[in-house]
């Protein structure tokens, strides 16, 4: 079942699908500011020069300075906010350079400097613009209505007039609006919009279908299960907000270097000034200095990550998550729903008569059809998967917790527990089937006889081995198994798999307590589905959920919300998330170097005030463009080539 929100705060589809990405009054007039400003900066400077050629200086010092003006006022107010929360950063060093270099007469520089900071902060809101244009990619592809079947007949409605239970019609090319599962033969969709596959995937009757993947192949029907703002996409717009309104740890790091850095600056600035008496060479160290990448590349690289990581389907909320998902070293996995599939599946068929193992599947799932039971519905599913002809039995009935008997192309069926069945063909209950720890047996009796037994279980996930391995690859020392099952069913499914511990019988709370006890050992990220996983989730560094069919509460209490049903997506989160991390280190590193070494060359006067500002500015747009290479992340582990293997 898809994750759910408790309050999404939506009223409308125009509120919980909009066209274009989500921008706040206040982002949209920083925007317009950030635009205005390099405007203004750049035609000060431009209009400077033109005076200057044309043999006007003292003008041209005037035009300069107008220029400067603005951009100045502007950078002195967002100081004085920043101040007021307690946050001191490099803006100051950009402040005290323009107003040094105006005071000195090197209007000039002043005039490049700010262009180099208004654009410096203009490329930011532009890099930002794009990760955030890429988040939301997914929003401005869903439509606003759907076609409805109401007797008999076709009607277009608005999202937020559909209802569970709704039978809809999805034509080729169509976005699917909301979640819910196929009512027609098949249906092939293209999900790259949630999960990176390319190829389209083919859903049979009875699959659950995601809102937000496009119809690639013919029309087919969609029993809507959930409403507009319960569906998938209502929670992706909850989490995308969540990441914008972010800081991250590296961020709030930046700012703790900044004073470190503006020191630094000021040391440089003030000796040179002392030694050689020229204060033009503690202005050029100040224009060299501004602005630090240390305030750009790390927010640029990290929100282009997140965009990355949704595109593969992992939901990071936030910029604080995805810098600690990157350092993840140990990792706790619930059993049911995460290791495992969650659904009880046939693992083994024993026959006990001349029926051969097909037509003893096909006759329980054309029988269990009449049952809810979710044993009863698995058999059927997977009687579906082998793609086999069930008919619809007659007479049936249901003693619930026991089992189903009816008719079935003319013979008497009955499929429930072994003692049920040999209840109702009159023999002794004997079982004298294989059983492994923590699988249930479902007996079959056809006309009379006992026909075999169905071996059910919930099954480790067929590429559990390689997404372990992959997660090995990618840094995680520690894998751990929390599970409220039996000790001898948890050491059944995970045999071989290469555990580093196995805790069985666990409540809740004591999910909760082995959890806080790893956090010794790095930080610590616990996957799970269910409400009694949400605890612990929301205890560990980072929670995460398997959103596909993951409880709601336990959506709502996790960082990453895994979109598609497969673990090997979680690789894919750490794999981004490093790199991204990666990218932004490299970025503030070499900026950093570059910046320190240009103001030493500056205060030993071999760069003036004016090419220290033009070298800054080539410092910046490459620290930028650096960090926008997290946008093209692209992760090596590849989850169907593991699967393969």
């Amino acid at each position: 079942m898809p994750f759910a929100l408790k309050s999404t705060g939506y009223a409308g589809a125009d509120s919980v699908l909009p066209r274009q990405p989500i921008l706040s009054p206040e982002a949209i007039l920083i925007d317009r500011l950030r635009t205005g400003l390099i405007v203004v900066a750049i035609s000060g400077l431009v209009l400077g020069l033109i005076a200057w050629f044309t043999g006007a200086p003292g003008t041209a010092q005037i035009i300069w300075t107008v220029g400067v003006v603005p951009v100045l006022l502007a950078l002195v107010w967002e100081i004085v906010a920043s101040l007021r929360r307690g946050e001191v950063g490099l803006d100051i060093v950009a402040a005290l350079s323009m107003s040094a270099a105006l005071a000195t007469g090197e209007a000039l520089a002043a005039a490049v400097v700010a262009v180099m900071y208004s654009g410096g902060t203009f490329l930011e809101s532009f890099a930002e613009g794009r990760a955030r244009r890429e988040m939301h990619h997914l929003l401005a592809r869903v439509p606003r209505r759907a076609t409805r079947h109401l007797d008999g007949r076709l009607e277009d409605v608005p999202l937020d007039a559909i209802v569970p239970g709704d039978r809809l019609l999805i034509r080729q090319g169509d976005v699917v609006p909301v979640d819910g599962t196929v009512d027609s033969d098949t249906a092939f969709l293209d999900t790259s919009a949630l999960t990176g596959e390319a190829l389209p995937v083919r859903m049979a009757r009875g699959d659950e279908v995601l809102s937000g993947v496009t119809n690639s192949g013919d029309v087919f029907d969609l029993i809507a299960t959930r409403n507009a703002g319960e569906s998938t996409y209502a929670g992706i717009v909850r989490l995308v907000e969540e990441a914008q309104r972010s800081k991250a740890p590296m961020s709030r790091l930046a700012d703790r270097w900044s004073l470190g850095f503006l020191a630094i600056t000021l040391l440089i600035a003030g000796t040179a000034w002392l030694v050689t008496g020229d204060p033009i060479r503690a202005v050029a160290v100040l224009v060299v200095a501004t602005p630090c990448p240390l305030i750009l590349a790390v927010p640029v690289a990290l929100v282009a990550g997140l965009s990355r990581a949704a595109h593969y389907g992992v939901l990071v909320k936030g910029a604080a998550p995805l810098e600690i998902l990157a350092r993840a070293r140990t990792l706790v996995l619930d059993k049911t729903g995460t290791l495992t599939d969650g659904r009880p599946q046939i693992t083994a068929i024993e026959r006990r008569g001349d029926i051969d193992e097909t037509e003893l599947v096909r006759l329980a799932a054309s029988l269990d059809q009449a049952s809810k039971h979710p044993v009863a519905q698995a058999i059927v599913a997977d009687a579906k998967k082998r793609e086999l002809k069930l008919t619809v039995p007659t007479s049936a009935a249901e003693i619930p917790g026991d089992g189903v008997t009816g008719v079935v192309d003319g013979r008497q069926v009955v499929v429930g527990g072994y003692k049920f069945v040999a209840r109702q063909i009159g023999t002794e209950p004997v079982r004298d089937a294989t059983l492994a720890a923590g699988a249930v047996l479902v007996s079959v009796a056809v006309d009379g006889r006992l026909a075999g037994y169905l071996v059910m279980n919930d099954a480790l996930r067929a590429d559990a081995p390689a997404v372990l391995a992959g997660l090995r690859q990618v840094g995680v020392d520690r894998i751990l198994l929390a599970t409220g099952d039996r000790e001898d069913v948890a050491c059944n499914i995970t045999a071989g798999l290469g555990l580093d511990g196995i805790r069985a019988d666990l409540t809740p709370d004591q999910k909760v307590l082995m959890v806080l006890g790893e956090h010794k050992h790095g930080p610590t990220v616990m996957v799970g589905d269910g409400v009694n996983d949400a605890p612990a989730l929301a205890a560990a560094d980072i929670g995460v959920a398997m959103g596909a069919r993951g409880a709601a509460a336990s959506a709502e209490a996790a960082d990453v919300v895994l979109l598609v049903d497969e673990l090997g997506r979680l690789v894919t989160g750490i794999e981004v998330a490093q790199r991204a991390r990666r990218i932004a280190i490299e970025s503030v590193v070499v900026g950093l170097g570059l910046s320190i070494a240009a103001m030493v060359a500056a205060a030993l006067g071999y760069l003036t005030p004016v090419q220290g500002a033009v070298l800054q500015e080539v410092i910046d747009v490459a620290v930028i463009l650096n960090a926008l290479r997290a946008l093209n992340i692209t992760p090596k582990w590849n989850q169907r080539e593991a699967a393969r293997a």
